[in-house]
């Protein structure tokens, strides 16, 4: 056989190329067109997910594009920084790093916005003649999603979170809200039948729930609240209650949950006073006193039957079933909230970036819009059995007797924090409680003085 045979053999041995955007069936391959059919394999980093999480949506996603790989590595926390610096600067980083959402604006130099649009090739199975069935390889120059479509289809917290100067830099599967956990029992013992649905409630109910010692030692808290350092979430928590009381956490990018909000009243600053209110249940001299600085991690008490009410996120919950001890009777809730006021819960979560180093920008960012879809992210919800990030799937999710109650804050949550250091921002709300709670400043002072060290970070 001559070389020129073997060549139009092999030649009409190549996949069919379809070119969709002209309807024309090619028998020939571009060098365009060929570079989409190179071998690729996407390296994904993050420190929260478990890989078999995203499996189903790796064989689907793999089935129409059998020449790309997707590997996914976990990382611990504690080693993902560094880890991930080193890399990018080695230039042997991931294409897609999974960031949480206060993270974005630290790493912001280092990812890559959504393109205008994606080229890939994708394997299809068609009929020829309508007889034969034939597996073809289609190139589709597909536009991505809009900032408009963005705000349509996830929910409101995201479009702050995710997106700079009309860019898209990154799409969540799931957003978990803060919500409520109360011990069943010891709710029955004190004679509350129903969760409080307002913090003023609470104040009561924490009155009734707590129990201290001949030596005024708490034996049993009321709710976890009041510290910094054994109290999970505390700058989540304590963010929530000064934006339901009508402080404004940034104005522009100035930090400004210290001062009156234009229009407020000026003889009642809500920020400190919110602050007031956290630190009231770890002061000994208020009717509400019920927890204090000895008292361990606040979701190991709850879990110990220690604590009538603590708050914290879906992704807790596999946390607290670890370390339950006996039968804890527990129950979840939605946040309380101020009568009167409009309805505001807090959001955290995780979303799906690309490095600007990545030399598969395209096909990263392609995947990720692929899993976003509500078909694929339903089976990444169904692994991991948490709350949507996506408008869509809502409604189904309030018909879940597991997820109801976070799927019900969904829409009235937020975050706040967009600066350069969320870790920052945390010890600076916890050296704000703890300075209160050991009378060194009031508490109007510490607020200011939190909000200046905030401030440094944007």
């Amino acid at each position: 056989m001559t070389k020129s045979l073997k060549t139009k053999i092999w030649l009409l041995g190549l996949t069919l190329i379809l070119v969709t955007t002209t309807g024309f069936r090619c028998s020939f391959i571009t060098p365009g067109q060929k570079d989409l059919l190179e071998p690729i394999t996407l390296n994904w980093w993050g420190t929260f997910d478990d890989k078999s999480n995203f499996s189903e949506i790796i064989a689907d996603y793999t089935l129409v594009h059998p020449n790309i790989k997707i590997e996914y590595r976990k990382l611990r926390t504690e080693e993902f920084e560094q880890e991930l610096l080193d890399a990018l600067a080695e230039d042997r980083g991931p294409d897609i790093i999974t960031l949480h959402n206060t993270w974005v604006s630290r790493y912001l130099s280092k990812l890559e916005p959504l393109p205008a649009t994606t080229k890939l090739a994708y394997q299809v199975t068609k009929k020829s003649l309508g007889i034969k069935q034939e597996t073809l390889i289609e190139v589709r120059e597909s536009p991505t999603i809009t900032v408009g479509q963005l705000k349509n289809n996830f929910i409101d917290v995201v479009f702050a979170d995710v997106t700079r100067e009309a860019k898209i830099y990154g799409l969540p599967l799931s957003i978990d809200t803060l919500v409520m956990l109360y011990n069943k029992d010891l709710f029955n013992n004190a004679g509350i039948p129903l969760p409080p649905a307002n913090w003023s409630e609470l104040q009561e109910y924490v009155k009734r729930l707590t129990f201290q010692d001949s030596e005024g030692k708490i034996t049993q808290s009321g709710v976890a609240m009041g510290t910094a350092q054994n109290i999970e979430h505390n700058f989540d928590i304590l963010s929530l209650l000064m934006v339901q009381n009508g402080a404004a956490m940034t104005i522009d990018k100035a930090v400004t949950f210290h001062s009156v909000p234009p229009g407020g009243d000026k003889t009642y600053n809500p920020g400190p006073e919110a602050l007031r209110f956290y630190t009231d249940f770890a002061t000994p001299t208020k009717e509400v006193y019920t927890w204090d600085q000895s008292m361990p991690n606040s979701l190991d008490a709850f879990s110990q039957g220690k604590v009538g009410i603590t708050f914290g996120y879906q992704s807790d919950i596999p946390y607290i079933e670890a370390r339950r001890q006996g039968k804890l009777n527990y129950g979840l809730a939605k946040m309380p909230q101020i009568p009167g006021r409009p309805e505001i819960n807090y959001a955290s979560y995780w979303v799906q970036t690309v490095a600007k180093k990545s030399k598969n920008i395209n096909e990263a960012w392609d995947f990720i819009q692929f899993m976003s879809q509500p078909g694929e992210a339903k089976k990444y919800l169904a692994a991991t059995g948490r709350p949507t990030a996506l408008r869509a799937l809502i409604e189904e999710q309030l018909a879940s007797d597991q997820l109801n109650i976070f799927a019900d804050q969904l829409l009235t949550s937020l975050s706040w924090y967009k600066g350069l250091d969320s870790q920052a921002a945390q010890n600076a709300f916890a050296e704000m409680i703890d300075t209160v709670i050991l009378n060194e400043i009031g508490f109007d002072k510490a607020a200011e003085l939190a909000a200046r060290k905030i401030q440094q970070t944007l």
